[in-house]
C-alpha cells in the first residue's frame, strides 16, 4: 500500500429544496474568496462553514483514510461531503455515497425491530425473552430469585448481563454462523448485576436480544431487518453483506492507525468483512451518511414512510430505569440545553455517529476511516439552536 496522502474533498450535495438552507453552497466559496462580512450568512450556514473547514483540514493532517458527513432537517438532507480517500492504494475519494461500517448504530436498528415486532402482536416488550427463545435460560450465574429477562431489559442494557461473552472466539467467524456464536456464548454470559439494578451496556445483550426477535417472529434476523427498515424508508444502500460489485465499489477501506509507528493497516478490517461472530444485532450494519439520514428522519417522524408509531418513538427515545442516558437501543443526553439523541460506532477500522434532536429535526450522519474525529454533535447542537429551537 502507497503512503498516506491526503485526496481531494469530493461531492458536496446541498438540497435546492431548502432555500435558506440551500445557500449552503456559498460555503464552498470560502476557501477562494476575501473574507466576507458574517452578514452574508445565517447563523445555520456560518456553523456548516466553519465545520467544514475543521474536518477538511482534520482529514489532511491525520493524511490515512476518509470521513463523510452529511447534515439534514426532517427527511431533507441540506448538506452532504466526502473527504479524504476511501481508498488510498487505489486513489479512491470520498462522497456521500461511500459506504462504511456503522458499529454499535446497528443497535438502533435492532431495537425498531423489536419495536415494530410488538406493533405487530408478535411480542410485547415486558415479555419474559424465555418464553420465545428457551436457550436463553442457560445465562450463568443467574441471581436468585431474579425476575426474567424481558425484551425491554436486553433493549436498554439493563438486563444486568456482562459486555462480552467470556467465550474464546465469540467475536470471530463467518457471518453465517452468527446465530450459532450466540448460542455458544450464552452459557458463557453471566451476570454481573441483578436486572433492573443498573445500567450495564451489553454487547451479548443484543445478539441475544436480535436471536430472540428472529425467533419469535420466525423469520431470519437480517431478512426481517431488510424487509421492514432498509426496504419501506428505501435505504439502498444499506446491508449486512456487502455481496454487490456496485456495493463493493463504494466501500470505504478500513484502516487502523499503530499508535507506536503511526502506520496505517487495512488487515483487521478486512478480515472482519468476512464475520465477526456473533456481532450482527449488534454491530453488522454497512450503511452511508444518506441512508442514516432516513433512518434518522424515521425515528423523528419525518419520513413519508412510517416504521413505527409516534408512541413507539417515543418511548425508545425516552430513558429506561435505571438507565438515565438510554432509551431503547437510542443514547439520550442533554448537552447545552438541545436533546443529543442516537448511537455511536466503532468496529476495526472504521468509526460511525448518527445523531439528531427531535425537537428542531436537525440530524447529522458520520463514517469515518481517519483517526481524526469531527465535533459531529458539537456542530448537531449549534445546527439546532440556529433553527430556532
Amino acid at each position: 500500500m502507497r503512503g498516506p496522502q491526503i485526496g481531494p474533498i469530493e461531492e458536496v450535495s446541498v438540497n435546492p429544496k431548502k432555500p435558506t438552507k440551500g445557500l449552503l453552497a456559498l460555503v464552498f466559496l470560502v476557501a477562494a474568496m476575501p473574507a466576507a462580512p458574517a452578514a452574508q450568512f445565517t447563523p445555520f450556514e456560518a456553523a456548516v462553514a466553519a465545520f467544514d473547514a475543521e474536518v477538511a483540514a482534520g482529514v489532511a493532517d491525520d493524511a490515512g483514510g476518509c470521513v463523510s458527513v452529511a447534515v439534514f432537517i426532517g427527511d431533507e438532507v441540506v448538506w452532504a461531503k466526502g473527504y479524504g480517500w476511501a481508498d488510498i492504494e487505489n486513489r479512491i475519494a470520498a462522497t456521500p455515497k461511500t459506504i462504511g461500517r456503522t458499529g454499535s448504530i446497528s443497535k438502533s436498528f435492532t431495537a425498531v425491530l423489536l419495536m415494530q415486532l410488538a406493533e405487530r402482536g408478535v411480542l410485547a416488550i415486558d415479555d419474559p425473552v424465555v418464553g420465545y427463545f428457551p436457550a436463553v435460560a442457560g445465562l450463568a450465574g443467574a441471581p436468585e430469585g431474579m425476575e426474567p429477562i424481558t425484551f425491554r431489559m436486553l433493549a436498554s442494557h439493563t438486563a444486568g448481563l456482562i459486555r462480552e461473552p467470556e467465550l474464546r472466539g465469540a467475536a470471530v467467524g463467518p457471518i453465517q454462523g452468527w446465530e450459532g456464536k450466540v448460542l455458544a456464548s450464552i452459557p458463557q454470559t453471566r451476570f454481573q448485576t441483578v436486572p433492573r439494578t443498573e445500567y450495564a451496556y451489553s454487547n451479548i445483550g443484543f445478539g441475544i436480544l436480535g436471536l430472540a426477535a428472529s425467533r419469535a417472529a420466525g423469520t431470519p434476523f437480517m431478512e426481517l431487518v431488510e424487509a421492514l427498515i432498509f426496504a419501506p424508508l428505501g435505504m439502498s444502500s444499506s446491508t449486512f453483506v456487502v455481496n454487490t460489485p456496485e456495493l463493493a465499489a463504494r466501500l470505504s477501506v478500513g484502516y487502523s492507525r499503530d499508535r507506536e509507528t503511526g502506520a496505517l493497516s487495512a488487515e483487521q478490517a478486512t478480515r472482519e468483512h468476512f464475520g465477526r461472530g456473533y456481532k450482527v444485532p449488534n454491530g453488522g450494519i454497512y450503511s452511508t451518511v444518506t441512508d442514516m439520514a432516513k433512518f434518522a428522519a424515521a425515528m423523528m417522524g419525518e419520513s413519508p414512510v412510517a416504521i413505527l408509531s409516534a408512541s413507539s418513538r417515543r418511548e425508545m427515545l425516552t430513558p429506561q430505569p435505571p438507565a438515565t442516558g438510554y432509551g431503547l437501543g437510542f443514547q439520550i443526553r442533554e448537552q447545552d440545553g438541545v436533546t443529543v439523541a442516537g448511537h455511536g460506532g466503532s468496529v476495526a477500522g472504521y468509526n460511525a455517529g448518527l445523531w439528531f434532536d427531535p425537537d428542531s429535526k436537525v440530524g447529522v450522519a458520520m463514517l469515518r476511516t481517519t483517526s481524526y474525529d469531527p465535533p459531529i454533535t458539537e456542530l448537531l447542537v449549534t445546527l439546532a439552536r440556529a433553527e430556532g429551537r
